[in-house]
């Protein structure tokens, strides 16, 4: 799951061209609410490695010279595509929410049954934590802390919108299973995200459990533990 940065790559294709003036838009800040500023392949690359220092070193103790130093930059280039650490957490959170509605909401969404929705829904999430580059998935889980307290709470509402879906998912789940009784919805969307979000502290791909037994036993603990109908308990 590490990052592996390309030295080969010349430092100052990360430089972005000026924008034209028509491209022009308020650089002070975090951007308003409901605008997105829009990601470059460089800005991306950036967001990947700072991602990679903050979970590594935790994000108080990563300055904006270590990131420009990962990156074969200059402070002032990194500059010029972020004003500071806290747009970059930010731009690291949202970019990672994008990624996960993408890859697994969007996923889902058609599929009609429930249950294989759910079992959809648990793979993908899986996967996601598990596979590719993209560690901006796991700076989300615990570094909204530093984030200042409007930015935090739009990416909050993000966060919120899955746990409400999930939610209601696994209440329909129980409904078609005559579970209501067992587990409360939500205390189970909540023990789901952690167990889940909680894989990338302690999962090895060169250990015992390989993704597939993992994926199998997640499923298998949350269906035969929150869906046993209330009849039988």
């Amino acid at each position: 799951m590490r990052t592996i940065l390309c030295r080969s790559r010349a430092p100052e294709r990360l430089v972005s061209p000026p924008p034209s003036p028509g491209d022009c838009q308020p650089r002070r800040g975090l951007l308003p609410c409901g605008v997105r500023s829009p990601l470059t392949d460089s800005r991306r690359e950036i967001l990947r490695t700072a991602a990679r220092l903050f979970q590594e070193r935790g994000y108080d103790a990563t300055s904006m010279q270590d990131i420009a130093s990962a990156l074969d930059l200059s402070k002032a280039a990194l500059y010029h595509h972020f004003e500071s650490k806290d747009e970059i957490l930010f731009q690291i959170m949202n970019y990672g929410m994008d990624i996960f509605e993408e890859r697994v909401l969007r996923a889902v969404r058609p599929i009609a049954d429930p249950e294989e929705r759910l079992r959809a829904c648990i793979r993908l999430h899986i996967q996601l934590v598990l596979r590719g580059r993209e560690r901006e998935i796991t700076v989300i889980l615990h570094e909204n802390r530093a984030l200042p307290a409007e930015p935090g709470k739009r990416i909050n509402a993000r966060k919120k919108a899955y746990i409400v879906y999930l939610e209601a998912l696994i209440a329909e789940v129980q409904r078609r299973r005559l579970a209501q009784a067992a587990v409360h919805p939500r205390v189970a969307a909540f023990a789901l995200l952690g167990m889940i979000n909680w894989i990338y502290q302690w999962y090895r791909p060169e250990g015992l459990i390989q993704e597939a037994d993992l994926i199998r036993q997640y499923t298998d603990l949350l269906f035969s533990g929150i869906f046993t109908p209330a009849a039988k308990r």
